[in-house]
C-alpha cells in the first residue's frame, strides 16, 4: 500500500512542477463559422476589416453585424453573421474596390 501511495506522490510532483502552457497552439489572425467570428486587431490595422467580415458572412448568404472592438495589441473585433433584413435584397451585395 505503501508503494503504491509513494508512486501516486511522485507522479502529483511530477504533474505540478510542469508548468501549464497555453502558448502551444497558435492563434489565427481570422476565424469564424456561419454565426460569425473574430479578427485579430493586429490583422485589422493592415487590412479593411469590415471587408474581411463582409465577404466572410456573403458566404453563407448573411450580413455582417460588428459587436465589440477591443482596440489594442493582441485584442480581437468580434462580428455577428445574420440573415438579410427584410425588404432587403435576396442576397448581400459585395463589393469588389
Amino acid at each position: 500500500m505503501r508503494i503504491i501511495a509513494a508512486a501516486g506522490l511522485v507522479a502529483l510532483g511530477m504533474m505540478a512542477s510542469q508548468s501549464a502552457r497555453a502558448d502551444i497552439l497558435p492563434v489565427p489572425p481570422f476565424k469564424g463559422n456561419d454565426t460569425g467570428g473574430i479578427i485579430a486587431y493586429s490583422m485589422a490595422t493592415q487590412v479593411d476589416a469590415r471587408q474581411v467580415a463582409v465577404d466572410h458572412c456573403a458566404r453563407y448568404g448573411k450580413v455582417a453585424k460588428f459587436l465589440a472592438v477591443q482596440g489594442y495589441e493582441g485584442g480581437y473585433i468580434s462580428f455577428a453573421c445574420r440573415w438579410v433584413p427584410y425588404g432587403a435584397a435576396d442576397r448581400p451585395i459585395r463589393t469588389l474596390y
